[in-house]
């Protein structure tokens, strides 16, 4: 008589269910191996790195031309660290304040060592750390979006050395700060781990862009789809309210601040939120972005005029990615930059949208990502090898033959392009007449502790290091006529004034400001520097019987 053995005797755990030890091993693996596992990755990123940071910083006191927004924003940052305030004049509700609040952060040893160097020129090189850091996200947000790793350096390359990206990166601009922040969101939300602590980051990460600038709000979408298609299906819930939440509270910040000082709704006295918000939404728009009259189309005609490659060709590969993306895995992969590139391509069509110059700068890392994204899908298609037993080898070879010809002309095109952009950026000099201007306001003029001079905030700092008194004697142009707490110091108008510095900033908003108008009217020039539209000119108010103040 035979005897059969129990059928649960000889049971035995299937294969593919012991992953879990390998798992745990692996997240105990050392930093120093996960270094070595890296090295590939570290030398590329390293290696571009260093080109980046020498584009960047090679000139980058003399190009591009002084700005009234750089100026702006770093006298901002000089308020907050002379304990005076938010700004250096009355603050209102245009931005919000963390923006400047970092870059106070960012200047604060560089002016407490040398202050005089607390001007916009010199303090264009903390940019580069920004820069620096946005860089490297995009390469390992690229990595982490499963772009190979010649593809996520080319992101790196088309994002820091696209002579858009060179000029507009080097600049005090809170647009570069928030992009920053808005790439630690994506990055954090795209993370292979899924922590949930790394989506509850990636809200953190956001509501410190929106504060940053507060136009960074439109991408949330996009970052939450992100984080939706890189979370895990069991704690996707949990992570998507986490990040929502931090999000929203760290946001509600701005407006209870406001809240807090009176200031969330308009009233007498004061300035308010709703004011700015009101401001914000109701300012003229500059016209369709494809009128060819329009200050738009002006704005995308200067973004082209840099660099043609990177947006229009980041435009062509995020059409491409939301094309394909029901079959390619690179285009859902890229799902999250490339609806970016989408939303922010829609805002600026709007029919009567307001273009600001900087406005670009949101877009340029996911403008990189999705063409080199599109890059690697192209290249994947055209290399992708068939299966077939008939298939014959020099078919093979004639793809890697093609691959190599597009390679080619693709760098054809860009270089030289980016070579003449980038030369530029490197050797010219476009600021010398504001620095003529600055030391003549320096030593020519007797008293500069009781002169009264209107100028605009590229040079607000300069004169302010050089003994004028900040506010009353040294004046933002536009505070002469839209800040009472100024105006009140100006019984008789223009006729408290001693000179205008009128830039091309001055002469182009003069328009708008009687008083500043009055003054360049009833002055005539005692120092032009410069040539043209670009010219600076330093005028002495005239009084009413043709002698000067």
């Amino acid at each position: 008589m035979t005897s059969t053995l129990p059928a649960v005797t000889t049971t035995k755990v299937p294969a593919q269910r012991q992953p879990a030890p390998e798992t745990g091993s692996a997240r105990r693996t050392s930093l120093p191996d996960r270094l070595r596992s890296s090295r590939s990755d570290l030398l590329l990123c390293g290696a571009l790195l260093v080109a980046i940071l020498v584009v960047q910083g090679w000139n980058i006191a003399d190009y591009p031309t002084l700005s009234d927004d750089e100026g702006t924003y770093l006298a901002q940052a000089w308020a907050v660290q002379q304990g005076k305030g938010l700004a250096h004049y009355t603050y209102w509700y245009d931005h919000p304040p963390l923006g400047w609040i970092q870059l106070a952060l960012l200047t604060w040893i560089p002016s407490l060592l040398s202050p005089e160097s607390m001007t916009v020129g010199s303090m264009r090189v903390v940019m580069l750390l920004i820069s620096a850091i946005s860089a490297v996200l995009v390469y390992i947000l690229a990595r982490r979006l499963s772009l190979p790793r010649w593809a996520a350096g080319l992101a790196m390359v088309l994002f820091g050395l696209s002579p858009l990206s060179v000029v507009l990166q080097r600049e005090i601009f809170l647009d570069n700060i928030a992009v920053m922040w808005t790439l630690v969101a994506f990055t954090l939300a795209a993370s292979p781990s899924r922590h949930l602590w790394h989506h509850f980051g990636a809200g953190l990460a956001a509501a410190t862009a929106v504060l940053t600038k507060e136009t960074m709000l439109v991408i949330l979408p996009a970052l939450f789809l992100t984080m939706w298609r890189h979370s895990h299906r069991d704690t996707r819930k949990f992570a998507i309210t986490g990040a929502v939440t931090a999000c929203v509270l760290i946001g509600l910040a701005y407006p209870l601040f406001a809240l807090l000082k009176g200031e969330l709704i308009p009233g007498g006295g004061h300035v308010s939120l709703w004011d700015g918000v009101k401001y914000q939404m109701t300012r003229p728009g500059s016209g369709f972005i494809l009128d060819s009259a329009s200050g738009s189309h002006g704005v995308l005609r200067s973004w082209l005029y840099y660099d043609r490659v990177l947006p229009l060709g980041g435009l062509a590969g995020a059409l491409l990615l939301l094309a394909t993306w029901r079959w390619s895995v690179t285009a859902r992969s890229l799902a999250g930059p490339a609806l970016t590139v989408g939303i922010l391509a829609l805002l600026a069509l709007r029919p009567n949208g307001y273009l600001p110059a900087m406005y670009v700068i949101q877009a340029l890392p996911f403008l990189a990502l999705v063409l080199a994204g599109g890059t690697a899908s192209v290249a994947h298609a055209v290399l992708r090898r068939r299966r077939g037993e008939g298939e014959k080898r020099y078919f093979t070879g004639g793809r890697y033959a093609l691959a190599a010809v597009l390679a080619v002309a693709a760098g054809a095109y860009v270089v030289p392009r980016w070579y003449d952009g980038d030369h530029t950026a490197v050797t010219a000099d476009a600021n010398a007449p504001y620095r003529a201007a600055s030391k003549w306001l320096a030593s020519e003029v007797e008293n500069p502790e009781g002169t009264r001079v209107l100028v605009d905030d590229a040079l607000w700092l300069d004169l302010v290091h050089e003994g004028y008194r900040p506010g009353l004697g040294v004046i933002w142009f536009y505070k002469a006529d839209l800040d009472p707490a100024v105006t009140k110091t100006m019984p008789h108008g223009w006729k408290d004034i001693d000179y205008v510095v009128a830039s091309p900033t001055v002469r182009r908003d003069a328009v708008d400001l009687p008083n500043v108008k009055a003054a360049i009217e009833h002055s005539t020039p005692v120092a032009t520097f410069g040539t043209g539209d670009d010219r600076i000119e330093i005028r002495q108010i005239q009084t009413a019987s043709g002698g000067v103040r």
